[in-house]
């Protein structure tokens, strides 16, 4: 009776995610037959869930929309997940600590004995990666603001500073990516016919306009392969002791998705662009370029170009010691 017990709130936990997914699958992830899941899910429509069964392509069970989870439906996994989350996320949202402590507190206190475990043996500390040159972290209303947009596929104006001048712009916002604790917004600007990804710590958002618009097919499929591969997104130059810049004969979406933090991606051709970046030292910087395997022209400044003479020495020593 108590695997039956386990395995049904396993099974109440799985149904949380709003997936649908076939008996099998569901076999599966419990380690189960097919029987004993449909068995399982007439358990829990006798408790008062309503499981719905989807027909055709695609089908399968799913959670119905009136149902709610009670909030101590947690495996190890949620456990630990949840945990994390809650701690790290005032790594990229300001004034959120406290109600993000005050959640993870009032979880504790709901999971049974062996979740709560598991959740209360991670303790994170967050610490700065030098080479992600994370954004200040946003406040989490401005996320609130155009998350609820998303949502509602609600027009925007925002007042945006990632161009030259600041400029107001109408937005249709598609999704919101979090890359190196920096945020990006992917949005459709329909007054310029293009796609956008933009730095949220650049955007002033406004209330939503109350238009709605129809969702479009991504660039790439993908907001993060779009917001990755998107050269002009607003990132600017860090203030690192070093900082140079050079043409790369490799087109400028590439460039951008493996350029370090704190570095800036500029289109020069549809096979080159300039990549300007930043290092502890005249030949670190040197090093990050020849990491992209490709040729560098129109080095800049006088500095870069004797460190790569020196690295080009140093590595002709080496390989005549080595033979």
């Amino acid at each position: 009776m108590a695997a039956t017990s386990a395995r049904t709130l396993k099974l109440l936990s799985i149904f949380g995610i709003g997936a649908t997914l076939t008996a099998g699958e569901l076999a599966t992830r419990l380690g189960t037959s097919v029987r004993t899941v449909r068995r399982d899910i007439d358990t829990l429509r006798e408790l008062g869930y309503e499981i719905e069964a989807v027909r055709g392509a695609g089908g399968g069970y799913r959670l119905g929309r009136a149902s709610r989870l009670p909030p101590i439906v947690f495996d190890e996994d949620q456990a630990v997940a949840a945990a994390v989350a809650l701690q790290t996320v005032p790594t990229i949202l300001s004034d959120i600590r406290e109600n993000s402590a005050r959640a993870l507190a009032t979880l504790r206190q709901a999971m049974p004995a062996r979740s709560r475990a598991h959740a209360e043996a991670f303790t994170v500390s967050a610490a700065r990666n030098y080479w992600e040159f994370p954004a200040a972290p946003i406040d989490a209303e401005i996320i609130r603001v155009i998350g609820g947009a998303i949502h509602r596929q609600h027009i925007i104006r925002a007042d945006y500073t990632g161009e030259d001048e600041p400029t107001t712009l109408t937005l249709e916002p598609h999704d919101l990516v979090v890359w190196a604790a920096r945020w990006y917004l992917v949005a459709f600007e329909p007054d310029a016919d293009r796609w956008r990804a933009m730095r949220v710590d650049r955007l002033e958002p406004r209330m939503p306009m109350g238009r709605t618009f129809d969702r479009r097919d991504l660039p790439h499929g993908d907001p993060v392969a779009f917001v990755m591969s998107t050269h002009d997104r607003g990132d600017t130059p860090a203030d690192w002791p070093c900082r140079g810049s050079a043409l790369i004969a490799l087109p400028a979406p590439v460039v951008a998705r493996f350029a370090p933090g704190g570095s800036t991606v500029e289109h020069h051709t549809d096979s080159s662009c300039r990549l300007t970046l930043g290092a502890w030292s005249w030949a670190g910087l040197g090093g990050l370029l020849l990491t992209f395997d490709a040729d560098v022209t129109d080095i800049e400044p006088a500095e870069l170009r004797q460190a790569l003479r020196s690295l080009r020495t140093r590595i002709d020593e080496g390989l005549t010691h080595a033979t």
